[in-house]
């Protein structure tokens, strides 16, 4: 027993040197990964100023780079060298938090190779050059007086024609609806050089020559931008390419893009499996509703035109084309004050939110967006860019109010703003890595803000209405055909009638609405799914966590836990918690 006890001490004292040393390990390798992503951001910034302005770091806000081969090439060789990088590090050396970053570090320079090697939009897709939004960005900010900012756009200027004639020189048989969103939005953004930046010149104090030599090249930028949409509408483009990205290449940008614990085919199965539950729910829903809305009438035989003609009667009840912004503006307190009665998510009231028209440089890919504060500007506005109706016929504007009613508006604005876009976003900035905010998974983003519109209405909020839950259900659908209209369009040949059909027959939705998804559809590839996928998983995990941790429970701190990692991939949140 003696000698027996003697081993077994001695075990002990060995298992405890070796843990010590093993922490010691993990400790130092992890001081060494954290100096490795500190250079690592720094470098990251002076390939790519325009992303580092934009995440509120404005050391290189001056500079614009010129898209040729001989950026790619800087591109190309930044992202080989980090990833040798990355071969010094013992991934299970790091702690927990290290190895994602190590991972999402990794997924972003494989990407990188793979965008700039095989994908090749840089070729294709015109849309891609744009320096509007980024100016107005700077001459929108509040980290600078309006003079040095105004003074830094200057001088970033000056290569704004080099810019473009970098564009036209890359661009090769691009795809036609890339042509003409480039047209657009360049076209639309020229506003910031013609009348922004006038207007601002007017608030500073310098002298008339000064004021003189900044509208000279403000004006020298806006001929440049009307240059490159005047050069896409003359350009002879006799072989276009197809805006279809085809299987092998979408399979690869879901992998990239969505990093999900599922793959993109997985995910479009699911997708067709859940649009048979909505379509169950939304049938009992509309049969119990039928006698108050439709009356006497006598019900269809076919479920999905009996749900149509309930949601058609509800969808009726909206805010004018005037009041769309201002009915949205209204919400959001009430939003804050539900959130806070239920104990469900911390709400920061310090952190801005503005209600704001949507510039026009992003118009024609989304209706409502959020454009929030980099992590290095935690204290910037976050803006909730609401689309205008100006200038549509009545017929339009009707159909996109219907869709948008009065039940769904309410979804709308807990989708793109609380508790979802704005206030994972303000979780994010606060992530203590800096990797996980500046590579933010847009799975794990837009599917917390799906996420947020299910969990709103399971907490109580609009009193369990069968109405509510009807246009949730509708809403939730938007997200899931998303899926399936995404890869359909791009990896089996879905035509636009087929397409049409999806979204107004099978998910209910107004045409106005159906014919924005499928021009977002046919210049966009991939970022359709992030919805159906991030929201998938959520749920999954949290249902799991729930019946995992039983009484103990507790959905506030499920909340803040999952947000306090940043944007990370879902799968790596996962993994984080502990699961």
């Amino acid at each position: 027993m003696k000698k027996l006890f003697s081993l077994l001490a001695f075990a002990c004292i060995a298992f405890a040197c070796n843990s010590k040393q093993a922490t010691n390990n993990t400790s130092n390798s992890d001081a060494k990964f954290d100096a490795y992503k500190k250079q690592f951001v720094e470098n990251l910034w002076k390939v790519y100023p325009g992303w580092a302005s934009s995440q509120g770091y404005h050391k290189y806000d001056t500079a614009l780079i010129v898209p040729n081969e001989a950026e790619r090439i800087v591109e190309l060789n930044f992202a080989k060298a980090n990833l040798d990088s990355l071969k010094q590090f013992n991934l299970n050396s790091l702690s927990s938090n290290n190895k994602t970053d190590y991972r999402m570090i990794e997924n972003q320079l494989n990407s990188t190779i793979w965008s700039i090697n095989e994908m090749k939009s840089w070729e294709w897709n015109p849309s891609e050059y744009n320096v509007c939004g980024s100016f107005s960005e700077l001459l929108n900010g509040n980290y600078l007086p309006l003079m040095q900012r105004m003074n830094d756009m200057c001088i970033k200027m000056r290569n704004i024609a080099a810019y473009y004639e970098a564009a036209k020189a890359n661009i090769k048989n691009p795809t036609i609806e890339h042509t003409q969103l480039a047209i657009d939005q360049n076209l639309g953004g020229v506003s910031v050089f013609e009348t922004d930046f006038m207007d601002s010149l007017k608030k500073i104090n310098v002298s008339d020559g000064q004021k003189q030599l900044m509208a000279e090249t403000a004006k020298a930028a806006a001929k440049a931008v009307k240059d490159y949409a005047d050069f896409l509408k003359k350009l002879d483009n006799k072989t276009p390419r197809s805006f279809r990205l085809g299987k092998e290449l979408y399979a690869k940008k879901f992998d990239f893009d969505i990093q999900s614990s599922y793959t993109a085919d997985e995910m479009y199965q699911k997708a067709i499996d859940h649009k048979k539950e909505l379509h169950q729910k939304m049938f009992e829903l509309s049969n119990q509703l039928w006698n108050k809305y439709m009356g006497s009438a006598a019900k269809p035989t076919d479920t999905l035109k009996l749900i149509r003609q309930v949601i058609d009667k509800i969808s009726l009840t909206h805010t004018s084309p005037d009041s769309f912004q201002t009915t949205i503006e209204h919400q959001l307190p009430e939003l804050v004050k539900f959130i806070n009665d239920k104990n469900l998510i911390y709400i920061d009231p310090k952190k801005p939110l503005v209600v704001r028209k949507e510039p026009a440089y992003m118009a024609g890919v989304a209706g409502a967006s959020i454009s929030a504060p980099g992590p290095y500007d935690k204290n910037g506005n976050t803006y909730y860019n609401v689309g205008s109706m100006k200038n549509w016929d009545a017929a339009k504007a009707e159909s996109y109010l219907r869709e948008y009613n009065k039940y769904i508006l309410q979804i709308l604005d807990i989708h793109e703003a609380i508790p979802g876009h704005y206030t994972q976003l303000v979780y994010s900035n606060q992530s203590p890595s800096i990797i996980k905010a500046l590579f933010g998974n847009n799975a794990m983003i837009e599917g917390w803000a799906v996420y947020g519109e299910r969990m709103m209405l399971e907490s109580g909020y609009g009193n369990n209405e069968p109405e509510m839950w009807l246009m949730y259900y509708k809403w939730n659908l938007r997200s899931t055909c998303n899926t399936i209209l995404d890869n359909s369009v791009h990896t089996r040949n879905m035509t636009k009638e087929q397409a049409m059909h999806l979204l107004m027959d099978e998910a209910f939705q107004q045409k106005t609405e159906a014919e924005g998804k499928w021009r977002r559809v046919s210049v966009t590839q991939v970022q359709l799914c992030c919805y159906f996928t991030g929201f998938t998983e959520i749920y999954e995990f949290r249902e799991a966590q729930k019946k995992k941790l039983g009484d103990k429970f507790d959905l506030k701190k499920f909340h803040e836990q999952f947000l306090s990692y940043g944007s990370a991939p879902v799968k790596y949140i996962k993994e984080l918690m502990g699961n």
